[in-house]
Order: C-alpha cells, then structure tokens, then sequence
C-alpha cells in the first residue's frame, strides 16, 4: 500500500531568525517532522527564509562595497545561499532525531529553482521589503539602479522586491524520483530560488516567491495528500484582531473564496496561505489542506485541531 504524502511548510517560528535561534528551532521542529514519519507519512519540507535571505543580503552588498574586486550579491543568489545553510541545520536535525528513534532514512536538500513568469504585473507593484535600513543617500543610489524603494517613517529606506506567482519548479523530476524512494526531502526553501527563462538559460530574477504558494504548487506535483502550512497561530480566524474574532476549524473551497472575497485574511500573512491551499484542494481528489502552528500539527492532522480546508 502507497505511503500518504504530506508537503509541510515551515513559517519564521519553526526556524528562528538567526544562527543560534536556528540551531534551537530546528531541533524542536525536528521532533515534530520524525512524530509524521514514524507513523509512516512520506514528507517534503518547504522551509520560510525572508530573517536569513536578509541577513545574507546585508553582509554580501556590505562587503562587496568595502572591498574592492568583489561585487554585491543579487537576490536569486542570496536565495540560493539561504536555501544551503538552512537545508543543513535542517538535515542535520532531521537526520540526528530519525537516527534517535531507529530510523535509517536518507534525508536531503534540493536546491530548488522556480520559474516566474517575466510579465508578472507583480515586478510592477514590488511589495517584500529586503536588507538594512538605508539613509537618503544610499536610497537615492539604489534608485538610479532601477531598484524600488520605500521609506518607513522614523526608521529609514528600504528596498523592495517584487512577489511574482511560481509558475513551475524547474529540479521537479528529481524532487519525485526522491520522493518516489522513500527519502525525506528539503525543497523549494524560500519559495525557491526565482528564475526566468531566457533561450536556453535560466537568469535569477529580483524577487521573492511566496513559500506559501510555492509550497502549494509542490504538493500538486507530487500528487501529496495534505499540504500543512505551518504558522504562529493554531487556527485561520475570521475578524482577526477585533472583538468578534471567531476562529474556523474547517472550510469548504467555496467558503474559503468567499471569505476572501469579503476581505478577511490580511495581504501579506494569511491570504497567501489560503490561496495556496484553495489551489491545491480544487485540483486533485481526496485532498486537503491544514494551516495550524507546529505545535498543533499532529493533532490537526487528526482533525482535533487547527483550520482544514477541503
């Protein structure tokens, strides 16, 4: 009999925001991730990055502008940086916590590209803010680049970089013929290095992926049966944040669209996630998708807790 398939995708919580933080939160996400193969689940990990792409962002261009001969680093490779140091403290995680508890599986990371489209309206309305706070000076610089900036009052400039919706992962047939082996495998972290397709090359584009979604576009590659989408709150709530918050246990497709449509999940946190949920559920049988936290996630899978969507 087949193995079920589970895609999970890890928010900021589930990894912490720097290297000791790191080194903490995959220890205790481990466990969680080993509790799903132990009772035979096979498992792709989609891991956040935007503390750590960041982090990487910063000291590239700082370096790069305090030594000569050596130049700043663009996203698609910050991206590509992020996704290796974060697949081995998650491997190594992984690997320690299965060895633990008597289980020999092979576990490992995909660097994975992504394709976008080159005429995403998103590369026209960038949204993720990216690096260190800049002065006017270094803000003015960055525009005559042709980079977008953004001030945030009493803080400073920022740069920012566009969202564009992934449109095929490029290492696909490898993610399943690992998969296909039993194998735990690390893929699309951060959303996947975003590249287009220029003739017969792939050229890294200036943009973040949403994990979310691209969480959502694996799970239907690889035919999974449940995408759980892991963040800091146990339940998708309605009325967020006011005195009729009201948290929801379970959505059909068609609720979830309407709730979107009467503007109740926020832009850059919740929408995506039930964007990408709804998107994979309408596209395959039997599916469903679960957003809940990681400490709620075996308990969610059992229908006890968390949002499902189905």
């Amino acid at each position: 009999m087949a193995k079920k398939r589970i895609v999970m995708a890890l928010g900021h919580n589930a990894l912490g925001t720097n290297l000791p933080e790191q080194k903490a939160a995959v220890a205790k996400t481990a466990r969680v991730i080993a509790d799903f193969i132990q009772e035979g689940w096979q498992v792709a990990l989609v891991h956040s990055n935007a503390p750590q792409v960041g982090m990487i962002h910063t000291a590239m261009n700082e370096f790069g502008k305090q030594h000569d001969g050596y130049s700043k680093a663009p996203m698609s490779v910050c991206s590509a940086m992020s996704q290796g140091y974060i697949g081995y403290d998650l491997q190594n995680g992984l690997r320690s916590e299965l060895v633990r508890r008597g289980i020999y599986k092979p576990v490992c990371t995909v660097l994975t590209q992504v394709m976008v489209d080159t005429y995403d309206e998103a590369f026209y309305t960038p949204v993720k803010p990216i690096g260190r706070y800049m002065t006017a000076e270094e803000a003015a610089e960055e525009e005559s680049k042709g980079n977008y900036v953004v001030e945030e009052p009493g803080k400073g400039f920022r740069r920012i970089v566009a969202a564009p919706r992934p449109v095929a992962i490029v290492e696909i047939d490898s993610i399943k013929a690992l998969m296909d082996a039993d194998q735990l495998v690390i893929a699309c972290g951060g959303g996947g290095i975003p590249v287009m397709e220029q003739g017969y090359n792939l050229k890294g584009a200036s943009a973040i992926i949403e994990k979310d979604l691209a969480s959502g576009l694996l799970a239907k590659e690889i035919d999974a049966d449940v995408l759980m989408i892991l963040t800091s709150v146990d339940n998708v709530t309605l009325n967020y944040g006011t005195p009729e918050q009201q948290p929801i246990s379970h959505m059909t497709v068609e609720e979830a669209r309407e709730f979107t449509e009467k503007g109740h999940f926020e832009f850059a946190s919740m929408l995506p996630k039930i964007t990408a949920s709804v998107d994979f559920v309408e596209n395959g049988k039997g599916r469903k998708a679960i957003i809940t936290s990681l400490e709620k996630a075996r308990e969610s899978i059992a229908g006890k807790a968390g949002t499902t969507i189905e």
